[in-house]
């Protein structure tokens, strides 16, 4: 049997995914999370051999996810199963160490196949995904995107989100205020981050949340 951990936060999707890999024979869902943090604690207790990831939960985001589970679950394929196909989110994926990435609206059986293709060490693509990054590949526009994103892998999910809003150009006050923070831990987090990354200053850094998608639309 293959052993699978979903993670959406909308109750209706996970019903729905469930019920597709429920149809299979060789193929179990251990377990269900709503959010990253959720993700993260309950493929250390299953152990399993597949996590299906949504990209935007709360918490901490899929990406986050991902790159934590590298360590806290080594053995586990990583699968991003999402409603969107921008290329930031594709080359974070990819970068986060996730070996396919579906979409919510493919064929069921094209589900199914990516479970057992990564399941078996394999990677996992949507057709319409993988004519994307032959796309972006061939152009070389990727490069760049995929270095930030390695890169921003090796921060805890709360540090790349004040990255983000340090990108965004938010002071160390205004960064607080968004996240419901002393400004005194804002600034110790943007320290650790700096130091962490090699840069002296946060136009470096800001540049680099630029480059990783990590800075918020609003």
């Amino acid at each position: 049997m293959i052993r699978v951990l979903l993670a959406d936060d909308e109750p209706l999707i996970r019903a729905g995914v469930r019920a597709i890999l429920g149809s299979a024979p060789d193929i179990e869902v251990v377990a269900e999370a709503a959010d990253g943090h959720e993700v993260v604690e309950l493929a250390r207790a299953h152990r399993p051999d597949v996590v299906l990831l949504d990209i935007r939960m709360p918490r901490l985001d899929g990406l986050g996810a991902a790159a934590e589970l590298a360590t806290a679950a080594p053995g586990t394929a990583v699968v991003m199963l999402t409603t969107f196909s921008e290329d930031d989110y594709l080359a974070g994926a990819l970068a986060s160490g996730a070996a396919g990435f579906l979409l919510k609206s493919g064929d069921p059986r094209e589900l199914l196949a990516g479970v057992r293709a990564v399941a078996d060490g394999g990677a996992a693509l949507s057709p319409s995904v993988a004519r994307r990054v032959i796309t972006q590949l061939g152009q070389g526009q990727w490069g760049r995107a995929v270095a930030a994103r390695t890169r921003v892998a090796e921060l805890t999910g709360r540090e790349r989100e004040v990255l983000g809003l340090v990108g965004a150009g938010l002071s160390n006050a205004e960064i607080a205020e968004r996240l419901f923070l002393v400004e005194g831990t804002v600034k110790a987090y943007v320290s650790a981050i700096l130091a962490r990354l090699g840069f002296k200053n946060r136009v470096q850094a800001a540049i680099l949340a630029y480059e990783a998608g990590l800075v918020p639309s609003s």
